[in-house]
C-alpha cells in the first residue's frame, strides 16, 4: 500500500471517529496538524491518543492572573452581628462611664483627670478598631464609632459640665473631632463616621454659646462646614453626607435665629437671608457637581430625597421676605427656580441625556413658586378666573405641539391643574364673580375652551378619559353660562334643552359616541330644574312652557340618542 493510500485510509478513520462524537454530543477540540500536512486545523476526540508515531506538541502554557477580588464594603444591613456589636459598644462607653463615677464617688479623679481617661479610652477603641479591620473591616468599624461619640461627649462636658475649657478650645476640639471622623469614613468606607461630623458639627452651636456670637458668625461657620461637607461628599461620592448637611444647616439656623436674634430681626434680617442664599447654591453646586463627576444623574428616589430639603428652604425663605421685603419676595423665588433650571440643564448637558429625578425635584420646585409665588402671591383675585383660562390654554397647547407628551412634568401640570379647577368652579357657582373684569364673557370662554380641548384631543386620538373629562366640564360650565345670562327660567331651560339636542346632533355627525352620551347630563340636569325648581311657585303659563320644553327635548333627544347608540364610534 503506498504512502498516499494509507494517509486516505487514516483521513477516513478519522472522519468516522468525528461523525460518531457528533452524534453522541461529545465536543471536539482543535489540534495543529503535523508539518506534513496542509495549514490548517484537524479535530481530534478528546478521549482518543494522537495517532501511532506521531507526537502531538505541547499547547504553551497559559499563566492567568486571578482577578482581584472587589473590595468588600461594610454592610448597612442590620444584621444579628451588627446588633451585639452595637451592643458591645454600648457596654464598653457605659462601662467606662460608671467606672468614671465610681472614681469621682471615691475621690480617686478629678474632673480633668476623668476627662482625660475619656479621651484616651475614646482613642483606645479607635486605636483598637483600626487594628483589627483586616479581619472584619465592617464589624471593626464599630469600635471607632463608639470612640468618635465618646470624644464629642467629652468634649461637650469639660466645656459645659466642667468648665475646664473655654469656647474656643472646645470648638477647636470639635473641628479636630469631626475632621478625624471624615479620615474614619474614608478609611472604613462608612457613611456613619461621616453623619457623625454632620451632627457634631451642627450641632456645636447649640452646646457652645460662644459660636453664637453674632448672626454673622453663625453664617460663616454653617457656610464653612456646608463646603467642607459638599467637596467631601463629592470626593468618597456619598451623597447623604451633604443632604443630612443641608437639611441641618437649614433647620438649626433658623431655630437659632429665631430664638436668639427675634427681637432684634429687623436689623439681622439680610444676614440671615444672605446664608439662605449661600446654602441654596453650595448644595445645588453640590448636586450638580456630584452628578457630574460620578455620572450619577438623581434618579427618582433620590430626587424625593432632595425634594423636603427644597421645601423647608422655599418656606423659610418666603417667609422672611414677605417680612421684611414683599415686594421682592416672588421675584426672588422665581430666580431661585431659575438657578435650579440652570443646574439641571448643565447636569443634563454634561451627560448627555435626560434625568428622570433631576426633572421631577426641578418641575416640582418650579410648580411651587408658580402656584404660590407666582399665582396666590402676585395676581389679584379679581384676575385669577382669567390668568387660569390663559395658563390652562398655554399649557395645553404646548402639551399637543408635542403629540400629547407631558415635557413640562406631572407636578407643574397639576398645578396648573389645580389653578383652573378652582377657577372653574368659581365660575360654574358664579361665586364672587361681580368684581371680575368680563365676568359674563368669562363664564363663555371657559366653556368655548373645555369644548376646543375636547375637540383637540379626540382629533389627536389621545386619552378617552381626558375627552370626557372636558366634554363633562364644558357641558357644566355652559349651563352655569345660561344661568349668569339669563334671568328667565324659561330661557334657560330652553338653552339646556337646546345644547343637549345639538350634542346629539353633532355626535351623528362626527359619529362620536362619548358627545352623543354626554348629553344626558344636560337632559339629566333639565328634568331636575324644571321638577324641582321651576314648577314650584311658577304662573300656570310658565309651568306649561317648561314641560313643553322638556317633553319636545325629551322626545327628540331619545330619537336621536337611539341613532346614537348604534354607531360604531370613529373619533376625529
Amino acid at each position: 500500500m503506498s504512502d498516499l493510500d494509507k494517509r486516505l485510509e487514516a483521513l477516513e478513520a478519522r472522519l468516522e471517529r468525528l461523525e460518531k462524537l457528533l452524534a453522541g454530543g461529545a465536543p471536539p477540540r482543535p489540534v495543529a496538524p503535523p508539518a506534513e500536512e496542509d495549514p490548517g486545523f484537524v479535530f481530534e476526540p478528546l478521549d482518543e491518543p494522537p495517532l501511532a508515531g506521531r507526537r502531538r506538541p505541547h499547547p504553551p502554557k497559559r499563566t492567568t492572573i486571578p482577578p482581584r477580588a472587589p473590595r468588600a464594603r461594610p454592610s448597612r444591613q442590620l444584621s444579628v452581628t451588627n446588633i451585639l456589636g452595637w451592643g458591645g459598644v454600648a457596654a464598653l462607653v457605659l462601662a467606662a462611664a460608671y467606672l468614671v463615677k465610681l472614681g469621682i464617688d471615691l475621690g480617686w479623679l478629678s474632673p480633668a483627670r476623668q476627662i482625660g481617661l475619656t479621651v484616651l479610652g475614646a482613642l483606645g477603641l479607635i486605636g483598637t478598631g483600626i487594628a483589627l479591620r483586616r479581619a472584619d473591616r465592617g464589624y471593626a468599624s464599630l469600635l471607632p464609632a463608639g470612640g468618635v461619640v465618646i470624644l464629642f461627649l467629652a468634649t461637650y462636658g469639660a466645656h459645659l459640665y466642667y468648665r475646664l475649657i473655654p469656647v474656643p478650645l472646645a470648638a477647636g476640639a470639635i473641628i479636630l473631632v469631626c475632621l478625624g471622623s471624615l479620615w474614619l469614613c474614608r478609611f472604613f468606607e462608612s457613611e456613619l463616621y461621616a453623619l457623625f461630623a454632620v451632627a457634631g458639627s451642627y450641632s456645636a452651636p447649640l452646646l457652645l454659646a460662644g459660636l453664637r456670637g453674632s448672626i454673622l458668625d453663625l453664617a460663616i461657620y454653617f457656610s464653612a462646614w456646608a463646603l467642607v461637607f459638599s467637596i467631601y461628599a463629592v470626593w468618597v461620592g456619598r451623597r447623604l453626607v451633604y443632604l443630612v448637611a443641608l437639611y441641618l444647616g437649614l433647620i438649626i439656623f433658623d431655630l437659632v435665629w429665631r430664638f436668639d436674634w427675634a427681637a432684634t430681626a429687623r436689623h439681622h434680617w439680610v444676614e440671615a437671608f444672605g446664608f439662605q442664599c449661600v446654602q441654596f447654591v453650595i448644595f445645588a453646586g453640590a448636586t450638580t457637581a456630584f452628578s457630574i463627576r460620578r455620572a450619577s444623574p438623581l434618579d427618582r428616589n433620590t430626587a424625593l430625597a432632595h425634594l423636603p430639603a427644597l421645601l423647608i428652604f422655599y418656606v423659610l425663605q418666603y417667609t422672611l421676605l414677605d417680612r421684611f421685603l414683599p415686594a421682592w419676595a416672588p421675584w426672588i423665588a422665581v430666580a431661585s427656580a431659575a438657578v435650579l433650571a440652570l443646574a439641571y440643564w448643565g447636569v443634563r448637558r454634561s451627560l448627555g441625556g435626560e434625568s428622570s429625578g433631576g426633572r421631577l425635584l426641578l418641575s416640582s420646585y418650579v410648580a411651587l413658586v408658580m402656584l404660590h409665588a407666582g399665582y396666590l402671591q402676585s395676581v389679584p383675585l379679581r384676575w385669577q378666573p382669567w390668568v387660569g383660562l390663559v395658563l390652562a390654554a398655554v399649557v395645553a397647547g404646548h402639551t399637543l405641539a408635542r403629540g400629547g407628551r407631558y415635557a413640562l412634568g406631572w407636578p407643574i401640570l397639576g398645578a396648573v391643574g389645580l389653578i383652573y379647577a378652582s377657577n372653574l368652579m368659581r365660575v360654574v357657582l358664579l361665586a364672587d364673580l361681580a368684581r371680575v373684569p368680563g365676568s359674563g364673557l368669562l363664564v363663555i370662554a371657559y366653556a368655548a375652551e373645555l369644548y376646543g380641548g375636547f375637540w383637540l384631543v379626540r382629533r389627536a386620538r389621545l386619552n378617552e378619559r381626558w375627552a370626557i373629562a372636558l366634554v363633562y366640564g364644558g357641558h357644566v360650565c355652559a349651563m352655569a353660562a345660561a344661568v349668569h345670562l339669563f334671568a328667565n327660567q324659561l330661557a334657560v331651560s330652553l338653552c339646556w334643552g337646546l345644547l343637549a339636542l345639538a350634542c346629539l346632533f353633532l355626535a351623528l355627525a362626527r359619529r362620536d359616541k362619548i358627545l352623543g352620551q354626554s348629553s344626558l347630563l344636560v337632559f339629566a340636569a333639565s328634568a331636575a330644574k324644571v321638577l324641582l325648581y321651576d314648577l314650584a311657585g311658577a304662573p300656570p303659563l310658565v309651568r306649561i312652557a317648561c314641560l313643553l320644553v322638556l317633553g319636545v327635548s325629551f322626545y327628540l333627544g331619545g330619537w336621536l340618542y337611539k341613532r346614537v347608540s348604534a354607531l360604531e364610534e370613529k373619533p376625529g
